[in-house]
């Protein structure tokens, strides 16, 4: 887990400076555009559809590493359509499962999710340029089943063995809703074609719980605990532009 975040804040790193090089080379193609050239391109209108490569990787990394006691699989469909000006529709499905090896328990949650919402754009795009430093807000969706295969019986006493209970339990139909503000990044590196990073603090409003145990993970949302109904999440896209129309600002 750490190597991964490792290479996530260096992807983070390079997005910044992608987006901060670029700037710098819309600035000189500005100086120059001739006096009958002033009017600005149109911009493009459209529906931007990509992958979250985040979970892709730590999916991969999950399978490589032996010694993590999660093991760790997902995939993610995103998307947003500009309806006005800085104002998009966004949304992503996805299907995620976590299997959680721990001291005392071992259980899994597996299931679907979508999240719904719209995101502002408000970075100030200079001649040309189409790329978004946005914030966003989601209200998310999970359809779910835990899986119990093992647990540990508390027992106060060091003379006698902890008791292990090796049942295995499968709950289905379980069901959680949650809102969710984003704040990212998207950077045209190509024609139509755009990298991107956020990071969202996501709050549990309800959840479906199994009569012997709780929750320990939800898709979509992520951990959960008892002390607290709050978590936080990151997403690092590749995505493609489709424009339908062009307007000028």
């Amino acid at each position: 887990m750490r190597l991964m975040r490792t290479y996530f804040f260096y992807i983070s790193i390079l997005l910044c400076g992608v987006i901060s090089a670029q700037e710098e080379k819309e600035k000189e193609e500005e100086k120059k555009i001739t006096a009958r050239d002033t009017l600005p391109p149109a911009e493009k209108y459209g529906f931007r559809v990509g992958v979250d490569i985040g979970r892709l990787i730590r999916t991969v990394l999950s399978e490589d590493n032996d010694d993590t006691n999660d093991e760790y699989t997902g995939f993610e469909i995103l998307g947003d359509y500009r309806i006005y000006k800085n104002y998009y529709l966004a949304a992503e499905i996805g299907n995620e499962s976590l299997l959680r090896n721990e001291e005392n328990i071992s259980v899994e949650g597996a299931g679907s999710y979508a999240r719904i919402g719209a995101d502002y754009n408000a970075y100030n795009n200079w001649y040309g340029m189409q790329n978004s430093i946005y914030v966003g807000l989601r209200y998310g969706f999970s359809t779910f089943n835990q899986t119990l295969n093992s647990y540990k019986i508390f027992n106060n006493s060091d003379y006698f063995p902890v008791p292990v209970r090796n049942e295995r339990i499968e709950v289905d139909s379980l069901t959680a809703s949650w809102v969710e503000f984003i704040l990212g990044i998207k950077v045209e590196t190509f024609k139509n074609l755009y990298l991107g990073a956020n990071i969202s603090l996501r709050r549990l409003l309800s959840e479906k719980t199994p009569d012997r145990f709780d929750n320990l993970f939800v898709p979509g949302f992520g951990r959960t605990n008892d002390y607290s109904s709050y978590n936080v999440g990151y997403t690092y896209s590749i995505s493609y532009l489709i424009p339908f129309v062009k307007k000028k600002r």
